[in-house]
C-alpha cells in the first residue's frame, strides 16, 4: 500500500506508519515536504486547516509528478483554547485515492499560561527546546516524551491521531 505523507518529519512518519500497519498490510509511506499554508505555530482552527492544506498540496504534487498513491495523509500539531485551557493537540487528515477524506485528533496536553505568548510568537517546539535545553525535540519523540517521563511520545500522539482519522476508512459504510 502506497501512502504519501505531507512531511519529512521522521517522528510523524513513524506514528502514521504504526497506525496504518494496525489495519493494512505492506504499508509504505513516502514523506514529501509540502506547505500547510498556516503559520509556524497553528492556533485553533489553523490546526485542521494546516493538515487539510498539506493533503491538498500533496495531491497537487502527486498529480504534477505522476505519482499514484492509495492514501494522502498529513498531520499538524498546534495549540487550542477552544475548550477553555490551552492544550496542544495533533490533527490528522486521511484522504483515500477516491477522495474520501476523514479527520482525527490525538489526546492533548495542557500548556502553562506562562509560555503561551512566547509559543504564539515562535512555536511550541522552540519553546520546548529552550525549556529542556535540547534541540529539535519536534523531530523525534518530542517534548511530550520528556514531560511524561518517557510514557508518551510524539510518535504515540501522531499514531493515535491517525487511528482516529482512519475510523471512516476501516468501518466501511457504517461510519460514512
Amino acid at each position: 500500500m502506497k501512502i504519501l505523507m505531507g512531511t519529512k518529519n521522521p517522528g510523524k512518519i513513524e506514528g502514521a506508519k504504526e497506525a496504518f500497519e494496525r489495519y493494512f498490510d505492506n504499508v509504505e509511506i513516502e514523506g514529501i515536504k509540502v506547505s500547510s499554508e498556516v503559520g509556524d505555530q497553528p492556533i485553533n482552527k489553523e490546526i485542521f486547516e494546516g493538515a487539510k492544506n498539506r493533503v491538498k498540496n500533496l495531491k497537487k504534487y502527486a498529480k504534477e509528478n505522476n505519482i499514484k498513491a492509495d492514501f494522502f495523509i498529513a498531520s499538524e500539531a498546534g495549540i487550542t483554547n477552544l475548550l477553555g485551557d490551552w492544550i496542544d493537540i495533533n490533527a490528522a487528515v486521511v484522504e483515500d485515492k477516491n477522495g474520501v477524506q476523514s479527520v482525527g485528533s490525538s489526546q492533548g496536553f495542557e500548556i502553562p499560561e506562562k509560555y503561551i505568548n512566547e509559543i504564539i510568537q515562535t512555536e511550541l517546539g522552540q519553546v520546548m527546546d529552550k525549556i529542556f535545553s535540547k534541540s529539535h525535540l519536534n523531530t523525534g519523540k518530542g517534548g511530550i516524551s520528556l514531560l511524561t517521563h518517557n510514557e508518551i511520545s510524539r510518535i504515540d500522539l501522531t499514531r493515535n491521531a491517525f487511528i482516529m482519522a482512519l475510523i471512516k476508512h476501516i468501518n466501511g459504510d457504517l461510519w460514512k
